[in-house]
């Protein structure tokens, strides 16, 4: 069922059980009302007959003669039956009703009135004490009147009912074209949406900050997203035929051309070597990939690790590519609180992430040296990684941390671009903000804020 149709049917239904219960509150209410409505002229009927049959030797002969002219038209002999205290019919002609019993006339002299229906009749009696003894005065009356007239009203609010769930019906129709036309319109647009123009925005014609609104705005987010992802596919296709062809044809070539005549031993042991270093190279990349693609995935187990420990450890680990560089590192400790340096996280997964950023330093130092600064500021931790060396371009900075992304005056230097992209992966994996700062010819610099643990 579409949504339109279901708005439809949810409408009509609501609007169709409130009527029937307005209708039939409406309905016994007024069937409450006009009883009683009827009731009280029997009443009154009942009294004025009272008077005119038992207070005539009371009344002088003019009054008593201006209330039979008035009342005539209400007193009908065949309609009144006054009892005396023997029950018996003492004046008008409503003689032998069966519906009139002795409970009923005993009840009037008990309670001083009484009313109820029986076979299409209203009756009312009332107790009227007199000179001549204690009377009871039942009237009756049709209820012809009352039938049609709560027949009628039955039939008015059935047509009316009917009317209005045809009329809600249709207008529930018309305006669920219109709520949902934003709907149908942002639906026609994403099924225009073409693989090659994925990352196109939904652009909304009015701005009616509405639910429809919220809709479109995370329709384009996941646009964003899916096509970062198509992107990130394509550049790794990309980088995989590109990086990966180049240590297999070194590896091939070498051996097509070590295969064509006998070699010596050394020579043999530089071919292995070559070949050795390649195939380290595509392992490292594929550890790598492996290592981003499961980061997402990575469930919690950090556990309370020293951070200048590591630091030193990395320092142990690249002194000597350092020196092959014609650079050094230097290691500048400026915290007062010891707790500090004290980080819950991942230690294996941080010491590549740092590993990663102290290499990059010795890559592009050009024979300057690398500072490592531990500092402390508004109870947070900082790691500061400063270099000297060329410098990244302001457009590449930008793009700097992307997957697979070189900057342009990388030159000759080795690299797969994907060390910084994880290392960042890692440092927002532990909430750590890394912050880059680079001048081309001047250096660069790369700041990490630890979060503030109490």
């Amino acid at each position: 069922m579409t949504l339109r149709n279901r708005f439809t049917l949810i409408s009509s239904l609501s609007f169709g059980i409130v009527s029937i219960i307005t209708s039939a509150v409406i309905f016994f209410a007024y069937y409450d009302s006009t009883k009683i409505f009827y009731f009280e002229k029997l009443r009154n009927t009942a009294l004025i007959s009272a008077i005119y049959y038992l207070e005539k030797d009371e009344l002088p002969k003019d009054r008593h003669a201006q209330i039979k002219k008035e009342y005539n038209h209400l007193i009908q002999n065949n309609r009144v039956a006054v009892y005396n205290q023997n029950n018996e019919v003492t004046f008008g002609h409503n003689l032998n009703d069966k519906n009139i019993k002795l409970s009923h006339l005993q009840a009037v002299r008990n309670n001083k009135g009484i009313q109820f229906m029986s076979d299409n009749q209203f009756y009312y009696g009332i107790f009227y004490p007199d000179n001549q003894g204690d009377f009871v005065v039942f009237v009756k009356s049709s209820n012809d009147s009352f039938q049609s007239q709560i027949l009628r009203l039955a039939i008015i609010m059935l047509s009316v009912l009917v009317i209005g769930l045809l009329a809600i019906y249709f207008l529930s129709r018309y305006l669920s074209k219109v709520v949902y036309k934003p709907i149908s319109n942002v639906v026609e647009r994403i099924n225009k949406v073409e693989y090659n123009n994925i990352s196109t925005a939904i652009i909304t014609s009015t701005n009616t900050n509405d639910e429809i609104e919220d809709l479109i705005k995370s329709y384009n987010k996941l646009l964003g997203r899916i096509s970062e992802n198509v992107l990130l596919q394509q550049n790794f296709i990309n980088y995989v035929s590109h990086e990966f062809k180049t240590p297999l044809a070194a590896i091939s070539g070498n051996l097509e051309v070590f295969a064509q005549k006998d070699r010596t031993p050394e020579e043999y042991k530089e071919v292995a070597r070559q070949s050795l270093e390649n195939v380290y190279e595509i392992e490292n990349i594929l550890n790598n990939l492996l290592l981003m693609s499961g980061m997402t995935k990575l469930e919690s187990s950090h556990k309370l690790m020293r951070v200048d420990e590591l630091i030193w450890k990395i320092y142990e680990k690249l002194e000597t590519k350092a020196k092959e560089n014609n650079s050094s590192i230097k290691i500048q400790l400026q915290v007062t609180k010891p707790a500090l340096l004290e980080f819950p996280g991942n230690e294996t997964l941080l010491y590549l992430a740092l590993y990663n950023i102290v290499e990059n330093a010795i890559k592009y130092s050009y024979d300057k040296p690398i500072v490592i600064t531990l500092s402390e500021k508004s109870n947070q931790l900082n790691i500061e990684v400063r270099d000297e060396g060329r410098g990244i371009p302001a457009d590449d900075l930008v793009k700097i941390a992307e997957t697979f992304y070189r900057g342009k005056n990388v030159d000759t230097v080795k690299g797969s671009g994907i060390g910084l992209s994880l290392s960042k992966s890692i440092f927002d994996h532990h909430h750590i903000v890394m912050k880059i700062d680079s001048a081309v010819h001047v250096g660069t610099n790369v700041l990490l804020e630890f979060p503030a643990y109490s």
